[in-house]
């Protein structure tokens, strides 16, 4: 597989990637659009954080992260979801991609462990923009990134947060020396939605332990 030397390519490739097949209003389940996920991956290659590292996709969907990575460079990439629908997909794709060096695991992210070393941990996790139910699930997220002792998290979260954010980041070891911001779409697929489509301003923030 040849590695891709532009970001404008990467999207182009990560526009393949379906949305959630059975999108779960429980898991908050929302598809990365590919010009986010190629600049956020383009910027963290540029970063070093891509190129010959073991990088962790956490609540992977359908597996954006993980694959972007996997063609910028990485030793390997590996996808986590509770979703099974999710992961069948994520493997689909990636095999009609001809992407060898990405794998995908179904579990909890709580229950899942890893017996090798996490250079860099991408993660999109629910964090309750449409429903109060999922608010501060992205706090698990941080927490097991800090558990698999990851040397680089890139993890999105509501914009409104920041200020909690970078005081919970802080408190916990982690030092943030970048934060991306983006408007993510959010389109109508739950019933409760009353909006065709929202955006939701949101930020990525990149810490390191």
């Amino acid at each position: 597989m040849k590695k891709i030397t532009r970001k404008k390519h990467l999207e182009m490739r990560l526009q393949s990637i379906p949305s959630h097949p059975k999108p779960k209003v429980n898991l908050e389940q929302y598809t990365t659009p590919s010009i986010i996920a190629s600049d956020l991956v383009w910027n963290a290659f540029s970063l070093g954080d891509i190129d010959g590292k073991n990088i962790f996709d956490l609540g992977c969907g359908t597996g954006i992260f993980a694959i972007a990575s996997a063609l910028m460079g990485a030793k390997i990439a590996v996808g986590i979801d509770v979703d099974e629908d999710s992961i069948d997909l994520a493997n689909e794709v990636s095999n009609n991609l001809n992407v060898d060096n990405v794998k995908f695991i179904q579990s909890d992210i709580c229950d899942f462990n890893c017996g090798f070393d996490v250079n860099t941990v991408f993660q999109n996790p629910p964090f309750g923009s449409q429903r109060k139910a999922d608010s501060g699930q992205d706090l698990k997220f941080v927490n097991k990134a800090i558990e698999l002792e990851c040397d680089v998290l890139y993890s999105f979260h509501m914009a409104s947060t920041e200020e909690f954010l970078i005081n919970y980041y802080a408190d916990n070891g982690l030092d943030i020396t970048h934060i991306f911001r983006y408007s993510f779409p959010i389109p109508k697929i739950y019933d409760f939605h009353t909006r065709d489509n929202q955006n939701v301003n949101v930020i990525v923030l990149r810490a390191t332990l």
